[in-house]
């Protein structure tokens, strides 16, 4: 197996270090940084539904801030 090596910010690093440690739990076993990865490059964007915590309020602003994106587009058109 031919392996690459990239460059990753410290925050970045940690993320997935983060992530390989929550899949460790999950998985009952040793998870690489590797792993990790290509966990994350399986998921879609469906799998993330539910999983945002979000006040009424924030619900309220975007909203608001859609509805006042469709108003402007819907102008231009």
């Amino acid at each position: 197996m031919t392996t690459k090596s990239i460059k990753l910010s410290e925050e970045t690093y940690k993320k997935l270090v983060e992530i390989a440690g929550r899949l460790q739990v999950e998985l009952k076993k040793p998870v690489s940084i590797e792993d990790a990865i290509k966990y994350l490059m399986k998921r879609k964007i469906s799998d993330l539904a539910g999983s945002w915590e979000i006040s009424d309020e924030e619900v309220y602003e975007i909203k608001e801030s859609l509805k006042k994106g469709w108003r402007a587009w819907k102008r231009s058109v």
